[in-house]
């Protein structure tokens, strides 16, 4: 054994090792995964807040219509959305097959169908803005319908890509259980 200023070993050259034990590919890939998900779980956790404040605070009328409008109907159905966001966070540590599957399919349900629904709800709306410049619903200060598209937009990549990931982990996942079961 050498330290790191004394002399190298007798008869090694610092090429020998491919003979060491490698973590395998799929494990890596499942770390990444894992890695990512978390992030765009974050992400939608931060959308949610962000959604659940404008609700709660113009339900509440702690602040005047003028300065928060009143939320869309596709609002209130998002505001599920939290549910894949948990079993995701679930899933995660301990592999667990079974809540991914039902945060993707959750997934679709919570979080996919009540934005485009939402799309479709203020497309009229939108389409007024574009053609004649006037909006009638504001956020502080900016048309509501610019803001909740953009919302939109971005709530959209962001549950697409945690279900790409989630598949993709999915797969991964049973590689491994596919592995152990040949063994």
């Amino acid at each position: 054994m050498a330290s790191r200023a004394g002399p190298r070993a007798t008869g090694t050259d610092g090429s020998d090792f491919q003979h060491r034990e490698r973590v395998a590919s799929h494990y890596q890939m499942s770390v990444a995964l894992k890695s990512e998900i978390r992030k765009l779980n974050i992400v939608h956790v931060l959308i949610w807040v962000l959604m659940a404040a404008q609700v709660t605070v113009s339900q509440l009328s702690l602040v005047s219509h003028k300065v928060v409008a009143s939320p869309y109907q596709w609002e209130y159905p998002y505001l599920l959305s939290i549910v894949p966001t948990v079993f995701s966070f679930l899933a995660l540590p301990r592999n667990n097959i079974s809540y991914l599957v039902i945060s993707m399919i959750s997934a679709g349900l919570f979080c996919v169908a009540p934005l485009i629904y939402g799309g479709m709800e203020m497309f009229p709306v939108a389409q007024q803005l574009y053609r004649h410049g006037k909006a009638y619903r504001f956020i502080f200060g900016f048309s509501a319908v610019s803001v909740m598209y953009l919302v939109i937009v971005i709530s959209v990549q962001v549950h697409a890509w945690q279900i790409y990931y989630s598949k993709k982990l999915l797969d991964q996942w049973f590689t491994t259980t596919q592995d152990k079961k040949k063994k």
